[in-house]
């Protein structure tokens, strides 16, 4: 164990039983691909999450909340393969308006050289758009089927935070004040649990990080 350590801090990770290559080799080649898909995901998950926690915080107890409630109650506890095999179903082989399971067609295999290993960042480096277009269509699915998850749980936990400040008194004194409801939760609310939000987003993002393997699996994605 402590040659395995001492190789560690040397960044010698060893070799793979599965692959019989340096695991650097292997983490050099594939994970780019996984940082594309999260990093899509955590877009996703920040675009809906954050708006809708703040909403169903600010009306709390009306239809609103508990619809809201509901999409993150779904999203937070359907298991991730689920989704991602009902989004192909639906989305590919149903309607066909996206692209199918991998990450790139066949039609660029041997084409597609990677710069940085980030196929939309390639792209447009490259400026070829086609290569981003295709890129995006398979990106779609994945990013949507993790996002929501993501999303699911960052609407909770934000709307956790905003109802908590919410009872604080500095917000009774600035409606007393005659400061407008908006301005109360964009300005001093959102401003006091800042910290608490960017924490979960980057944890949320360290978990999509750990947990895509089962979308990937699903999705055929190579990361």
């Amino acid at each position: 164990f402590l040659r395995y350590a001492a190789s560690v801090l040397r960044l010698d990770l060893g070799v793979s039983t599965l692959t019989r290559s340096p695991v650097v080799d292997d983490h050099r080649r594939v994970l780019p691909a996984t940082l594309e898909l999260a990093s899509v995901a955590i877009l996703i998950g920040v675009a809906i999450g954050l708006p809708l926690g703040i909403l169903s915080a600010v009306f709390r107890g009306s239809p609103f909340d508990g619809f809201a409630r509901m999409l993150m109650l779904v999203g937070y506890s359907t298991p991730v393969f689920w989704k991602g095999l009902i989004l192909l179903l639906v989305f590919y082989v149903a309607l066909g308006w996206t692209a199918g399971p991998g990450r790139l067609d066949v039609v660029y295999e041997g084409v597609y050289q990677p710069r940085t290993g980030l196929a939309l960042v390639d792209a447009v480096l490259e400026r070829d758009w086609d290569l981003f277009r295709d890129a995006f269509a398979h990106l779609v699915l994945p990013a949507v089927s993790l996002g929501y998850g993501a999303a699911a749980y960052i609407g909770r936990m934000t709307r956790s935070f905003v109802l908590e400040q919410l009872r604080q008194e500095y917000v009774t004194a600035a409606r007393a004040k005659g400061v407008g409801e908006l301005r109360v939760v964009l300005v001093h609310v959102l401003r006091n649990c800042a910290v608490q939000l960017v924490t979960a987003i980057a944890l949320t993002y360290g978990l999509l990080l750990e947990g895509a393997v089962l979308t990937e699996t699903v999705f055929a994605w190579p990361g």
